[in-house]
C-alpha cells in the first residue's frame, strides 16, 4: 500500500467530506474525523494496517468550492504538513450554477475550477509524499441529465489534472455508476450529492482501492517488511 509507516494523509473537500468533523482540525476521539467516507478510511486503515499508524484528518468544509479551497489552504493544508492528501471538490462549483442560477457570482466555472486546482496541486505536489484525485460526482444514472453531464465534465478536468502530474485519481462518478446499475440513486442519495452510509462507503472503497489498500495479512505484512 502506498501509504507508509506513520502517515498522515489529511483529507479536504466539501460537505461530502465534512460530515460534521471536529473544528478546527478534525482529527481525535468522539467522530472528530466525521462521520463519512473519512471515517470509513481512518477505520478501514487501522483495522487493516494497524502496525503503520497511520492518522486520517478530515478538513473539508460544508458548501466550499475549489475557490473556498484557495482561501484555506495554508491553514488547512500547508501548515498541518500532511504527508499525504486527498482532495475532493467540485461538486459546489457545479451545483450553484442549477440550484443558484440567477446568482453568478456563486458559480465557478470549468476554466476558473481547473486553473485553481492545478495551481493547488502544483504548489502542494512537492510538499508531501503523495497525492490523490477525487472527481466530483452526481448520483444521477442518466449522463443525459444536465447537472450529470456538467460534472462529468469537470471530472474529465480533475482526471486531466492527475494525468499531467502523475497522480492516483479517483474516478467517484464510476464508483456510483457501478453501484447504480443496481440500487436506485434515491437509496443512495435523496438529493443525489449527500450520500448516506452505503454512498459514502462507496468513496472509501475507489479512495482505498487507488493507494493499493489490501485486506490480506500477508500484504499487510510484506509492506510492514518493505
Amino acid at each position: 500500500m502506498l501509504l507508509g509507516t506513520h502517515s498522515k494523509l489529511v483529507m479536504i473537500g466539501d460537505s461530502v467530506t465534512d460530515c460534521g468533523r471536529a473544528r478546527p482540525v478534525g482529527e481525535g476521539l468522539f467522530g472528530a474525523v466525521g462521520t463519512g467516507y473519512a471515517s470509513y478510511v481512518d477505520a478501514l486503515l487501522a483495522a487493516a494496517y494497524p502496525e503503520r499508524g497511520i492518522r486520517v484528518v478530515n478538513m473539508g468544509c460544508s458548501g466550499n468550492t475549489v475557490l473556498d479551497l484557495k482561501a484555506r489552504w495554508q491553514t488547512d493544508v500547508i501548515d498541518l504538513k500532511p504527508d499525504w492528501l486527498s482532495i475532493m471538490i467540485g461538486i459546489n462549483d457545479v451545483w450553484r450554477q442549477f440550484d443558484l442560477p440567477r446568482q453568478p457570482e456563486c458559480h465557478v466555472q470549468l476554466d476558473t475550477y481547473a486553473e485553481t486546482l492545478e495551481a493547488l496541486v502544483t504548489q502542494t505536489k512537492p510538499l508531501v509524499k503523495g497525492l490523490v484525485l477525487m472527481t466530483p460526482f452526481f448520483i444521477e444514472p442518466n449522463s443525459a441529465d444536465a447537472m450529470r453531464a456538467r460534472m462529468d465534465e469537470y471530472g474529465v478536468a480533475v482526471k486531466a489534472i492527475a494525468r499531467d502530474h502523475l497522480l492516483p485519481c479517483v474516478d467517484t462518478q464510476a464508483a456510483f455508476d457501478a453501484v447504480l446499475n443496481h440500487i436506485p440513486s434515491a437509496a443512495i442519495a435523496w438529493d443525489r450529492v449527500h450520500p448516506n452510509h452505503l454512498g459514502h462507503m462507496v468513496l472509501a472503497r475507489a479512495f482505498l482501492q487507488a493507494v493499493g489498500f489490501a485486506w490480506s495479512a500477508q500484504s499487510t505484512l510484506m509492506g510492514h517488511l518493505s
